[in-house]
C-alpha cells in the first residue's frame, strides 16, 4: 500500500540580533540572575528591534528553511503561519511573508493556538498534503511576544523572548508503515475551562488592545508536565512505537523544570531531549521550530531519527507530532 506523507524537507531559525541577558533584566525589574536560572533555566533572551514585527522575523526563518531544502518560494503551494503576536489585527500575518517571499500563487493564512501554535499548524499542513491539497507548504512559528509583557512583573517578564522558525513539508510517499519518513501522527487538544490560567488581558472586541501576559503559574506547571506526558503516549498509540524508539524529544522551551518534569515522566534520557530554553526563553510558537532547527543545524538530529515534538499554551492547548526525518 502507497501512502501519501508530509516530509520534513527544509529547516530554517532567525533570532533578533538584540539579546538581552538576566543581569539587564535586574536593572528595569526585581529580579537576578540567580533567581530567573533557578526558577526557570533561562539565561538570555532574543528581543525584535523597534522597526522589526512578526512578518519580517517569520521572513528570515522561511527564507533559510528554504535554503536548507534548496527550495524556491515559487514551488510552496501554502502557508501556515502559527502566531499569537500577529503585525495587526487582520489581515494574516501569513500573508505579508507570502508577499514578502514573491509569491503569487496559493494561499497562506495565520492559525492561533499560543505556544501549541506550531504543532496546530504542522498538523493542519499535514493534512492538506494528505489530502492532496497541496505538494508543497512552509510552516512557521513566529512570535514577538515581548511586545505584550508587563515588564513591571517578574513573574511573566523573565520568561519570553521573540523568535522564529519553520519547516517546509513536501508531498511524498510511504508504504503505511511506522518506519516511513514524514510525519506519522499527531494529536491535538484544547480546554476552554483553563482560559484563566493564562492569557492576554486584552483584545479588539474587548479593550481593543492587545494587553499583557496574565499566568497563574503554578497551575501551568501542573497542568503541562500532566497533559505534556500524555498526548505523547497518545500520539505514540497505535504506531507500534513506544518512547524507547524515539531518538529526540523537541519539546515547548516553556521553562526547565517542565522541560525536567515531562522527561523524567516520560523515561527521556535528558541527553534525548533538545533544551534551547536557556538562549531562547520561551518563544511562544517559535520555540517547537527553533529548538529543532538548532538541533538540525548542529547534526544532533539526523535523517532517519524518529523525533517527537511537543507543546502546551493558553487555551489550554496541548498537542505532539511524531515524526522521522
Amino acid at each position: 500500500m502507497t501512502v501519501r506523507r508530509s516530509i520534513l524537507a527544509g529547516f530554517g531559525g532567525y533570532l533578533p540580533e538584540r539579546v538581552m541577558t538576566n543581569d539587564d533584566l535586574a536593572k528595569i525589574v526585581d529580579t537576578s540572575d540567580e533567581w530567573i536560572v533557578e526558577r526557570t533555566g533561562i539565561r538570555q533572551r532574543h528581543i525584535a528591534a523597534d522597526d522589526q514585527v512578526t512578518s519580517d522575523l517569520a521572513f528570515e526563518a522561511a527564507k533559510a528553511a528554504l535554503t536548507d531544502a534548496g527550495a524556491d518560494a515559487a514551488e510552496v503551494d501554502m502557508i501556515v503561519l502559527a502566531t499569537a503576536t500577529p503585525d495587526e489585527t487582520f489581515p494574516a500575518t501569513a500573508t505579508k511573508v507570502q508577499h514578502q517571499l514573491g509569491m503569487t500563487r496559493g494561499a497562506a493564512f495565520d492559525v492561533q493556538a499560543v505556544c501549541t501554535g506550531f504543532i496546530f499548524a504542522l498538523a493542519t499542513a499535514d493534512n492538506f498534503i494528505k489530502a492532496g491539497q497541496a505538494e508543497s507548504v512552509l510552516v512557521i512559528g513566529a512570535e514577538t511576544f515581548t511586545r505584550i509583557l508587563d515588564w513591571t512583573d517578574r513573574s511573566t517578564c523573565v520568561l519570553f523572548g521573540d523568535g522564529a522558525g519553520a519547516v517546509l513539508l513536501r508531498a511524498g510517499e510511504g508504504d503505511g508503515s511506522f518506519q516511513d519518513r514524514g510525519i506519522l501522527s499527531s494529536t491535538l487538544h484544547s480546554d476552554g475551562s483553563k482560559h484563566d490560567l493564562l492569557y492576554a488581558d486584552g483584545g479588539p472586541s474587548t479593550t481593543q488592545n492587545a494587553g499583557v501576559v496574565k499566568m497563574e503559574g503554578r497551575q501551568v506547571f501542573k497542568q503541562a508536565v500532566t497533559n505534556l506526558a500524555a498526548v505523547v503516549g497518545e500520539t505514540l498509540d497505535g504506531t507500534g512505537l513506544d518512547m524507547s524508539d524515539v531518538d529526540w524529544l523537541v519539546p515547548h522551551q516553556a521553562n526547565r523544570r517542565i522541560l525536567d518534569g515531562t522527561a523524567k515522566k516520560l523515561g527521556m534520557a535528558a541527553e534525548k531531549v533538545v533544551i534551547t530554553v536557556g538562549e531562547h526563553a520561551n518563544t511562544s510558537a517559535a520555540s517547537v521550530p527553533l529548538a529543532l532547527s538548532t538541533a538540525v543545524a548542529d547534526g544532533r538530529i539526523k535523517p532517519g531519527d524518529l523525533i517527537m515534538m511537543e507543546a502546551m499554551g493558553s487555551g489550554m492547548t496541548w498537542g505532539a507530532s511524531l515524526a522521522r526525518l
